[in-house]
C-alpha cells in the first residue's frame, strides 16, 4: 500500500438561498488571485479539490460559457504539478435556469461536464456533485437552501436528480477521458440516541449510506430504503435502472466534522432551543454527540473502517476542518491524520486526508443561510486580501512532504478529547448498539443551527 497522502481543498460552495447566492470563492478573494496556487504548491500539495462550477461558467444559459477563470488556473495547476479533483456543483442547485428538483438538472450538468472534459482533456479526477445526500437534505428536507422545501418527496427527487447528474456527467466525461475517475464525496456521520429514539437513529444510520448505495447499484427491493423511495416519488423502474446501470465511485471521498456524530434525546427541554427536531411522530433534541456525556463516540478510525468494509472501495477523507483556534485546528488535523493511519493499519485502503478550507470559509456557522461576515481561518488567513500563513501551514508542509509534524501544541489533547467538552447529560443511558433495524419512518426536520456547523464552542 502506498503512503498516506495529504490533499488540499478550497471551500467553493456556491449556494442559493432565496434569490441570492453565497459565493465562497469570491468572498475569500481567490477568484482574483491566481498566485494563490503557487502558495499551495510551495506547501508541497500535489492533489487539490478544485472547482469549475456550472454556476460560474454558464450562469445565464447552457450555450454561453465563460472559461476565462478556469483557462487561467487549470493550466497553472498543471505547470505546478498539482492534480486537481474537479468539482462541478458544490452545495449548489445549478444556475437559475434549473434546480435540484427540476427535470433539466441532470442533463444540464452532464453537458457542462462534457464541455469541461473537451476543453481540458488532461484532467483525471472529478466530483460532479459534492455531497448529494447532504445537499438534498439541507435544500429539500430541511429547507435551508433553495428550493427551501421540507418534504420527503422533493428530497427524494433532489437526491435522485443529483445522482443521475453524476452518472450522466461521468459518462460524458469518459467519452473524452476514458480513464477519468469519480471521487464521490459525502458526509461521514453516525447517529447515537436514547433507547426511545433508537428507531430514528436506525433510520438516519441507514440513510447516511443512501447516495453511495444507489451509485453502487445496491438499492434493490430488499434494501432498507426501497419502500421509502417508492412511497415518495421514485419509480421502481428508475431504481432498478440503478441496479442495472450503476456508477460506482473510484474513490469514496468522506467528509467528517466534529458535528457529524449526532445524539438524539426525547428530553428536548434539557437542551437548547436550537437543538429542537421532530419527525412527525415525536419531538426531540438533535445535538452534537461530542457535547453529551456518556455517549461513546465512534471516531474517525471506526467510521473509515465502516465505509471500507461496506464498499471495499478506496476511501479518503476529503474534508478535514475545524472552526476554532489555530492550535485546535492543528490538533484536529493531526487527530484525523492519525485516525486515518490507524484505519490503514487495520486493513482499510485509505488513500489521503484533505486539509479543507485552505483559504478559510465564510458564514458556515449559519449553514450559509445568513450573510453575517463570520470568517473562519484555514491554512491561510485571507482577511487582509493577501495570504497570511497560519500554524496549519507549517503542519501541512511537513505532512505533505511525508514528515511527522512536531509542535508543543500537540502535547495537549484536543478540546473534543477533554472533560470540558461535555455540556449536556443524556436523560437516559444512551443506546450502545449501532446496528440499525428495518423500520418505516418519514424524514425529520431540523433547525439551521443543527448540522455540519464548524464551530468548536
Amino acid at each position: 500500500m502506498t503512503t498516506l497522502e495529504l490533499w488540499g481543498g478550497i471551500e467553493c460552495s456556491h449556494c442559493r438561498v432565496g434569490d441570492n447566492y453565497s459565493d465562497q470563492i469570491t468572498r475569500s478573494g481567490h477568484r482574483h488571485r491566481v498566485s494563490d496556487l503557487d502558495a499551495l504548491a510551495e506547501l508541497g500539495l500535489k492533489t487539490l479539490r478544485y472547482p469549475v462550477l456550472w454556476e460560474h461558467t454558464c450562469p445565464d444559459n447552457s450555450d454561453t460559457c465563460d472559461w476565462t477563470w478556469a483557462d487561467e488556473r487549470l493550466p497553472r495547476l498543471r505547470e505546478l504539478g498539482i492534480n486537481p479533483i474537479i468539482g462541478l456543483v458544490h452545495h449548489g442547485s445549478g444556475p437559475r435556469y434549473t434546480a435540484l428538483h427540476e427535470d433539466n438538472f441532470a442533463a444540464g450538468l452532464a453537458r457542462h461536464a462534457g464541455n469541461v472534459a473537451r476543453r481540458y482533456p488532461w484532467l483525471t479526477h472529478f466530483t460532479p456533485v459534492n455531497e448529494p445526500l447532504t445537499t438534498a437534505r439541507f435544500s429539500a428536507l430541511y429547507g435551508h437552501w433553495y428550493p427551501h422545501t421540507a418534504d420527503d418527496r422533493t428530497f427524494v427527487r433532489a437526491l435522485l436528480n443529483q445522482l443521475d447528474a453524476t452518472r450522466q456527467s461521468m459518462k460524458a466525461i469518459r467519452e473524452i477521458i476514458p480513464h477519468a475517475q469519480l471521487v464521490q464525496t459525502e458526509d461521514l456521520a453516525q447517529i447515537h440516541s436514547t433507547p426511545a429514539l433508537r428507531y430514528q437513529a436506525d433510520f438516519e444510520n441507514h440513510r447516511r449510506w443512501l447516495s453511495l448505495d444507489i451509485l453502487c447499484g445496491r438499492v434493490s427491493p430488499t434494501h432498507f430504503f426501497w419502500d421509502y423511495l417508492c412511497q415518495h416519488g421514485a419509480t421502481e423502474e428508475e431504481l432498478q435502472n440503478w441496479v442495472d446501470d450503476p456508477c460506482p465511485p473510484d474513490v469514496l471521498g468522506l467528509n467528517h466534522y466534529l458535528t457529524s456524530e449526532r445524539f438524539l434525546d426525547e428530553a428536548a427541554d434539557n437542551y437548547w432551543p436550537s437543538h429542537a427536531a421532530e419527525n412527525g411522530q415525536q419531538r426531540y433534541a438533535d445535538v452534537e454527540a461530542v457535547r453529551v456525556g456518556r455517549v461513546q463516540m465512534a471516531g474517525v478510525t471506526s467510521l473509515l473502517l465502516q465505509a471500507w468494509q461496506r464498499y471495499k472501495i478506496p476511501v479518503s477523507i476529503t474534508e478535514a476542518h475545524l472552526n476554532c483556534t489555530r492550535e485546535e485546528q492543528v490538533r484536529w488535523l493531526q487527530y484525523v491524520w492519525e485516525s486515518a493511519q490507524a484505519a490503514r493499519e487495520q486493513g482499510a485502503d485509505v488513500r489521503a486526508v484533505t486539509v479543507w478550507s485552505v483559504f478559510g470559509a465564510y458564514d458556515w456557522v449559519s449553514l450559509l443561510t445568513r450573510d453575517i461576515g463570520h470568517y473562519e481561518t484555514g491554512v491561510f488567513d485571507v482577511r487582509s486580501g493577501q495570504l497570511r500563513p497560519t500554524l496549519l501551514a507549517k503542519q501541512v508542509r511537513s505532512l505533505a512532504h511525508g514528515q511527522p509534524f512536531q509542535h508543543p501544541v500537540l502535547q495537549s489533547l484536543g478540546w473534543w478529547q477533554r472533560p470540558g467538552r461535555v455540556v449536556f447529560q443524556p436523560s437516559t443511558t444512551p443506546d450502545k448498539s449501532i446496528e440499525p433495524r428495518r423500520m418505516k419512518i418519514s424524514g425529520a426536520t431540523r433547525s439551521a443551527t443543527k448540522e455540519k456547523l464548524r464551530y468548536a464552542a
